[in-house]
């Protein structure tokens, strides 16, 4: 029996403002490079004060890990549903039409508390890399309160985004969207999300991925980080333990793709990156509506990596729903 939503996600509701700096600029700000960090509000007004002369790129957009991920199965024709929470505020407002014009189901007649819809500040340097300062707002109260068991129940694939460890809520919603899918049969997919989120949240992350997740993501990095190694075969070996198929991203290199029995080398697509803010979120999205409309790990992974070298060729993680037929068209596969 087919189901309504090819994928369900559970994530952060943040909205985006991206911002080109340079590595001075990082140093002078006492930010860390190329790791997402966590903030309160008025830090992050002291940092966009201090850049205000730098919004060169500040157009609002939501975002959020998985957000992004399953804006892009939406997208590219895949049905889907996202669990997030944003306030009774203008942001909030924003958000929720912004996924409801992406095409994304989510819980939208649900009352909004007071507070503060997340924000996330995208600091963008020349090489392409991107830094986050995240306040979470009242993201970081989102709870098993926020999921719809009857939408999981009726999903292919559950995505969970790694930046949920943070908040106690979070994770135990997290581990509960996890429990549901696993109760009626449906695949649960993962992402480490970030280097700092697998260097400082090893234990809550082996919460949330319990006995073993269908598909796990993550980049070289952090793939390295969760095996505390510096082989990459020995990471793999790891990756094998907790997950039954993986991909990881290599960056230019393209990625690696285990399928459950066979590991495939996944080509890149070389173009002159501007802005790899979403590269992650992308490719998880591509290469989950790759394996939801029946393609193998090979066709999805060439899909991801096509997508990915797209959006990192211009500014923002999304890319048009045009674009994304286009590049379906490119492959061949629309």
């Amino acid at each position: 029996m087919s189901k309504r939503y090819q994928v369900y996600g559970v994530g952060a509701a943040l909205v985006d403002t991206e911002i080109e700096v340079s590595d001075s600029d990082l140093a002078a700000l006492a930010v860390e490079k190329g790791v997402m960090t966590l903030v309160d509000e008025a830090r992050q007004t002291q940092l966009l004060e201090q850049l205000s002369s730098h919004l060169v790129h500040s157009k609002r957009a939501s975002g959020g890990s998985a957000a992004n991920t399953i804006i892009a199965i939406a997208q590219f024709g895949g049905s889907t549903f996202y669990s997030c929470k944003v306030a009774d505020d203008d942001h909030g407002q924003f958000y929720l039409d912004d996924l409801k014009t992406a095409g994304v189901d989510s819980m939208f007649a649900t009352k909004r508390e007071s507070g503060i819809t997340g924000k996330c500040l995208v600091l963008i340097t020349p090489d392409a890399e991107r830094t986050m300062n995240t306040f979470l707002g009242i993201s970081e109260t989102l709870s098993i309160n926020e999921l719809s068991p009857e939408a999981i129940a009726d999903s292919e694939y559950v995505y969970l985004e790694g930046y949920l460890v943070t908040s106690p809520t979070g994770r135990a919603a997290a581990i509960r969207a996890r429990e549901i899918a696993e109760q009626h049969s449906v695949k649960t997919a993962l992402s480490f999300s970030d280097p700092g989120i697998v260097t400082y949240f090893r234990d809550g992350l082996r919460e949330m991925i319990g006995t073993q997740v269908d598909l796990l993501f993550c980049n070289k990095q952090e793939a390295l980080s969760w095996a505390q190694t510096e082989n990459l075969d020995e990471a793999i070996a790891a990756l094998k333990l907790v997950a039954r198929s993986f991909a990881i991203t290599l960056g230019a290199e393209g990625a690696l793709v285990f399928d459950g029995t066979t590991q495939h080398t996944i080509a890149p697509h070389t173009v002159k990156a501007i802005d790899t803010n979403g590269a992650g979120d992308m490719f998880a999205g591509a290469f989950l509506y790759g394996i939801t409309q029946g393609h193998d790990f090979t066709v999805a992974g060439n899909i991801a990596s096509l997508a990915a070298a797209t959006v990192v060729a211009d500014y923002g993680p999304r890319l048009q729903a045009a674009q994304q037929r286009t590049l379906l068209a490119q492959l061949k596969l629309a």
